[in-house]
């Protein structure tokens, strides 16, 4: 499906109503008056929210954060403390509530919008339920644990018309954006081959059962995956922010194929005009550890083949980042030495260019008018500000999300199948392979999961 027949398809978004807030002072005036704020609460206080969520969204003065919720008490603290101190620093007072359930934040009315910074297993749930209460939404990738709740959150978001925005942000820089127009523009003639750089992750030691801190409610923080005993390596660090546990832990997400690859497929599939689709087909070889309690991928080689004629290569043994290969030459794209949090797994790539081709004269090209123009965003999180403002959809809308997510997860699943899988993205199903489909959707623990949303 297009991206022009899709859009077609769904339904208009509709404008946000804004509360008037009662916590700012009386004396802000002009464009900064309570009436033009967006009101936004922050679910999950950890080290994406503070490093680069609530910075990136504070940073834009027609937004204002409000409140702050987290499973876990000292980061519901620490996440007021940063947002109190930040506005301070701006001359402007602001109480900030907390929360410990972000149910009972969403029926706070005076709340336009959330950012969703939780652990992979808790986006898909907050988020639907955050648009059937009424709240646009900015959600961390990957956009689902679960092909299953990926689709499910795409069409409730697109029932209820509010502005969902992936935290997808390459597409929020130039580089990358540039690299997709010269592809889709023909600049290296009829593309064949595209090359993902992403490594993995190490295997570790045996978590020891730990008794569960003070003011942290772990079975919340559980969800819907199954009850395991405690232990703060599975989880986060009680000390700091550092990269936490939980990346490595299969139950919780897919490893790296999730946690960047979502990244990569997403700006992969900009130039291979592929955002609405997926492969057709998806083999994969690779390693996984054999001891210890983390259990997600680690060397890895994924194959995946278009019905437009393209392959797609994603392995670590690729310098991170895009390369798209075509009969005239080739274009390189990758984030260069910009890292979101300093805790990311990835070295700063010293030395390497962000952008480069076979030939320099490529990266000279003009775009001409007539010519294919990408959506064009100087940040994510003041893009989707923009948006919930005008109504317009955003540059990471939640389909092209729950896409780019797709193709993550089903390539998981062809790291854990020794075969190859013919895939039919219109149906998302696998063809003819029942085990394969079984692996589309994973068992709920009640009361949590999207299964168990009423609406």
């Amino acid at each position: 499906m297009n991206r022009r027949k899709f859009v077609g398809n769904t339904l208009k978004t509709t404008a946000a109503a804004f509360a008037i807030p009662t916590i700012v002072p009386s004396t802000v005036f002009g464009k900064s008056a309570p009436s033009n704020k967006i009101q936004i609460g922050q679910i999950g206080c950890g080290r994406i929210a503070r490093g680069h969520d609530m910075p990136g969204t504070m940073q834009h003065d027609v937004a204002r954060l409000i409140s702050v919720c987290d499973l876990d008490r000292n980061r519901t603290v620490d996440g007021k403390k940063l947002v109190e101190d930040y506005y301070k620093k701006k001359g402007t007072s602001v109480d900030v509530s907390m929360y410990d359930d972000y149910k009972e934040m969403l029926m706070n009315k005076d709340l336009d919008a959330v950012i969703i910074s939780t652990p992979d297993h808790w986006h898909s749930q907050p988020a639907i339920e955050a648009a059937l209460a009424g709240k646009h939404v900015y959600l961390q990738k990957p956009t689902s644990l679960t092909v299953a709740e990926g689709r499910q959150l795409s069409d409730i978001v697109h029932r209820t018309g509010k502005i969902l925005q992936v935290g997808t942000q390459q597409r929020s820089s130039p580089q990358f954006r540039y690299a997709a127009e010269l592809v889709r523009n023909g600049r290296i003639g009829k593309i064949h081959t595209v090359k993902v750089g992403l490594p993995g992750d190490p295997g570790g030691p045996l978590a020891e059962e730990q008794p569960i801190p003070a003011g942290f409610n772990y079975d919340m923080w559980l969800g819907s995956t199954p009850e395991i005993p405690y232990s703060e390596m599975l989880v986060h660090p009680q000390k700091g922010y550092g990269r936490p546990g939980w990346l490595r832990k299969r139950q919780f997400g897919a490893g790296m194929i999730t946690g960047w690859g979502q990244h990569h497929f997403d700006s992969a599939a900009w130039g291979m005009d592929t955002e609405y689709t997926g492969p057709i087909s998806v083999e994969a070889v690779a390693e996984f550890p054999k001891s210890g309690s983390w259990d997600v991928h680690g060397d890895f080689m994924v194959k995946a083949e278009y019905a437009n004629g393209i392959t797609m290569l994603t392995s670590g043994g690729f310098p991170n980042g895009i390369r798209y290969e075509g009969e005239d030459g080739w274009i390189f794209v990758t984030r260069g030495a910009y890292r979101a949090t300093a805790s990311d797994p990835i070295p700063e790539n010293n030395g390497v260019k962000s952008l480069d081709a076979s030939d320099p004269k490529i990266l000279d090209s003009v775009i001409g008018k007539d010519e294919i123009h990408l959506y064009e965003s100087n940040e994510q999180h003041g893009n989707w500000l923009d948006c919930i403002q005008s109504g317009k959809q955003p540059i990471s809308p939640v389909e092209i999300g729950h896409r780019a997510c797709t193709v993550c997860l089903i390539s998981d699943i062809a790291m854990q199948l020794p075969r190859k899988l013919n895939w039919d993205p219109s149906k998302e199903r696998f063809v003819n392979d029942d085990e394969a489909n079984s692996m589309l959707s994973r068992p709920q623990r009640y009361p949590y999961g999207t299964n168990f949303i009423k609406y």
